[in-house]
């Protein structure tokens, strides 16, 4: 019976199996004690019976081997013939010669030369050779063949614990019938209870106790068990009816939850269209402004360098440094222009998304920058097999201001570096620019990518305060940020991601 096949039977069969099982494992360990003792014990007596009959012989055929008497030996023989278990015998000389033998069955084989002193077991056989000794000289040898019913002793002993074992299971199996209600009764009686609760509901129900051994202890544990379900129950019937009228409650407050949420909705969508006309209209208007302003700015500063081109000697010095100041003036002013319109644009048109090779967009950039001002000697290193997914067009803006700004920022390190690479983790990759130059305090971190915001006089590294505003911008648009890490007089760190679904 399989292990699964038992667990589903009933108790009562259980405790059956299991009484039967114990009596058939005892009594068959019984049987088997009693059979062992049984043939170590015919074993050691037939041994020792042998090899006394042996020594009878050796006495008695003694004289006859002194002498030379075969047929003396041969009468000593002749007398095993009175007992039937000797198959054969014989006695051999001092030489090994066969010297007389006897055996009842005729053909029978003896062994050409004698063994030492012992007994061993051939089959259904016992084999003794025996010395005979006489004034501490060997005088020959006894051979004795005879029957060896062990086995015979131990197929009787087995029928006979197959009886004894089969009266011993019809026993215990009549017994345990009637001894198995003691047990069973009592779990019936709780095994009924706990159905008329399931079904009933009714945890008032109670189970008689029956016995005071273990099972009357599962009695008692289960009508505790019964009253704690009942206590439980009916604080749960509280606690529910407590539920659903929060419930009910919480179903009024989503439903106005409902209705605000999409009152706020309808609002946002009306503020969004709102905001977005507005943007749209401030950034043409900046775009309108921005380029509208170049046209006078190109006149005052045509003007003032045909003044100081053709005018020059009849202007005082004074003049002519108000003429230089005016011209320096509006070519600053004619910088933010451009830097408002580069911005302005940032927001306006699709976004195309491609496959980039960043690597060479910001080996293009550092190009430019070398080609501006080949006499600086800036060590760059790029990083080689950087990728993107975004617009070719704002990514280059990006990189241009973000290397300028460390290009610029570079002028006064000793040794001046540039380092433009990308950190993978994942999928998910940010790209940085580094250098060595002036950093920042991160104190004022916040203040970068603002329009028009500087951290450095405007003496000391020239600019618009517009570059980095752009950045974010461009930045912002691919759904990724920008963030800096710095130290005063340590260099800055530029750091921006991608959406992770542009990235390559």
């Amino acid at each position: 019976m399989s292990a699964g096949r038992f667990a589903l039977r009933s108790v009562q069969q259980k405790l059956i199996v299991m009484v039967l099982l114990c009596t058939l494992a005892g009594v068959l360990v019984a049987i088997a004690a009693m059979v062992a003792y049984d043939l170590r014990a015919y074993h050691t007596s037939w041994v020792a019976d042998v090899t006394t009959q042996a020594e009878l012989l050796g006495r008695t055929s003694a004289p006859a081997l002194a002498f030379d008497d075969a047929r003396v030996a041969r009468e000593n023989l002749e007398l095993l013939r009175y007992r039937p278990e000797v198959r054969a015998a014989a006695i051999y000389d001092a030489r090994g010669k066969l010297f007389a033998s006897f055996s009842p069955a005729a053909g029978t084989q003896f062994p050409a030369l004698p063994e030492g002193g012992g007994a061993r077991v051939d089959g259904d056989d016992l084999i003794l050779f025996k010395r005979i000794l006489g004034d501490r000289e060997i005088l020959g040898t006894v051979y004795l063949r005879t029957r060896y019913a062990l086995y015979d002793r131990l197929y009787g002993f087995l029928g006979i614990g197959a009886v004894a074992a089969l009266l011993s299971i019809l026993a215990a199996y009549l017994l345990s019938r009637r001894l198995q209600r003691a047990v069973t009764n009592p779990l019936r009686a709780i095994a009924d209870i706990a159905q008329k609760v399931t079904h009933e509901r009714d945890y008032s129900l109670r189970v008689q106790k029956l016995s005071d051994d273990e099972i009357g202890h599962l009695a008692d544990a289960f009508n505790a068990m019964l009253a704690e379900i009942g206590r439980a129950t009916l604080e749960l019937q509280a606690a529910n009816r407590e539920l659903e009228r929060e419930v009910r409650e919480r179903g009024r407050a989503e439903q106005e939850v409902l209705r605000l949420n999409a009152e706020l909705e309808r609002r946002v969508v009306e503020r969004t269209a709102q905001l977005e006309y507005t943007n749209r209209e401030l950034e043409s208007f900046c775009y309108a402004v921005s380029h509208d302003l170049r046209g006078p700015l190109r006149s005052i500063d045509g003007f003032s360098q045909a003044l100081l081109q053709d005018c020059l000697p009849q202007l005082p010095a004074d003049g002519q440094r108000f003429l230089q100041r005016i011209r320096a003036s509006t070519q600053r002013m004619g910088q933010l222009i451009e830097d408002l319109l580069t911005l302005s644009k940032v927001s306006r048109g699709e976004l195309r998304k491609l496959e980039i090779d960043v690597s060479d967009l910001a080996r293009h950039a550092v190009a430019e920058l070398a080609q501006r001002e080949p006499a600086r000697k800036v060590e760059v290193a790029v990083w080689d097999g950087m990728q993107a997914q975004a617009d070719p067009r704002l990514l280059r803006a990006a990189l241009e201001n973000l290397v300028a700004n460390a290009w610029k920022f570079t002028a006064k390190a000793e040794h001046p570096r540039i380092e433009i690479g990308c950190l993978r983790d994942g999928e998910r990759s940010t790209y940085f620019v580094r250098d060595n130059g002036v950093g920042f305090d991160m104190a004022y971190a916040d203040k970068l990518f603002g329009a028009f915001q500087r951290l450095h006089a405007e003496k000391d590294f020239p600019g618009t305060g517009i570059g980095l505003a752009t950045v974010q911008r461009i930045i912002h648009r691919h759904g990724g940020r920008i963030w800096a890490n710095a130290a005063q007089g340590k260099g800055a760190t530029f750091f921006f991601t991608l959406a992770p679904e542009e990235q390559a």
